[in-house]
């Protein structure tokens, strides 16, 4: 996808090097923003070969609710280092998609906590108002995310109607160019079509707004020098795009959605690339 090759290509030439909290240094840049049109084809990585499947269970994984990585890890161990000894996860982001802690004071002036589905109010206020500029989800809980291990990245994103086409908008405060935002483009864009083929819409555009964009670094010839993303990058940028795949979904309703409701269907690639993680 050239819309990524161009957000790589921004925050090499223009981002700063600075020092984070693993320990590892990244090039970051401040704000970067790039679009893609959803209508074109599923926005899948065609530089390097994409684990889908593992991005797939991951997605539903978010939409069951679940705050625990027991199903989750029969399919990807992605978060096994940010749960904790009994697999439970803090910052589960599906936990707060669909059981968001909504604190409201009774009738008696004490406070009453409450769940509230912010995917389910999301799908049934486009039924009701399309043109709605309410429709908003956040995994960002203040309290949570002051001791979290991990506090949310991709903390809220927000719908939008034009012209009978579904649009969302992703913002990220700390991006991971190599590793983290493939997977959060294609997930979103799954999210993004399911909630499209429910409400009756057509795909429009995905915007993604990142406030830390950044790209790990090491010296050569360091211990750390596994943790260098630089290299791979530079491999994709040698690489011709290829064309898009199509995300075919079956039509039901999306509590009902399982893994083999999803057709990836012409999905070409080159050659995987491995990036060291982080944590």
């Amino acid at each position: 996808m050239k819309e990524y090759l161009d957000l790589v290509k921004l925050v090499i030439a223009e981002g700063v090097r600075k020092p984070t909290r693993t320990g590892i240094d990244t090039i970051s840049y401040f704000s970067a923003n790039y679009r893609v049109d959803l209508s074109k084809g599923f926005p899948l990585l065609t530089t390097k070969k994409m684990e889908w499947k593992s991005l797939l269970h991951e997605v539903l994984w978010y939409l069951s609710g679940d705050n625990h990585i027991r199903n989750l890890r029969k399919h990807t161990k992605i978060w096994d280092a940010w749960a904790d000894e009994e697999g439970n996860l803090e910052t589960a982001y599906g936990y707060y998609w669909r059981k968001f802690p909504s604190a409201v004071k009774d009738q008696s002036g004490n406070w009453k906590v409450t769940e509230v589905d912010q995917i389910q109010y999301v799908i049934d206020e486009i039924k009701r108002n399309p043109y709605s500029r309410r429709l908003v989800v956040t995994a960002w809980e203040p309290g949570n995310a002051t001791g979290s291990k991990l506090p949310p990245c991709h903390y809220t994103y927000a719908f939008n109607v034009q012209n009978r086409k579904l649009n969302c908008h992703l913002t990220q405060r700390s991006g991971d160019i190599a590793l983290g935002i493939p997977f959060n483009l294609a997930a979103y864009a799954i999210l993004t079509q399911i909630i499209a083929q429910e409400t009756g819409l057509g795909l429009g555009i995905f915007s993604h707004t990142i406030i830390d964009a950044h790209i790990y670094v090491a010296d050569p010839g360091t211990e750390m020098e596994r943790y260098d993303h630089l290299k791979g990058l530079h491999e994709q940028l040698t690489r011709e795009p290829m064309d898009l795949p199509q995300l075919v979904i079956a039509k039901k309703p999306i509590n009902e959605l399982t893994f083999d409701d999803f057709e990836l269907v012409g999905y070409q690639s080159y050659p995987k690339i491995k990036f060291e993680v982080a944590v």
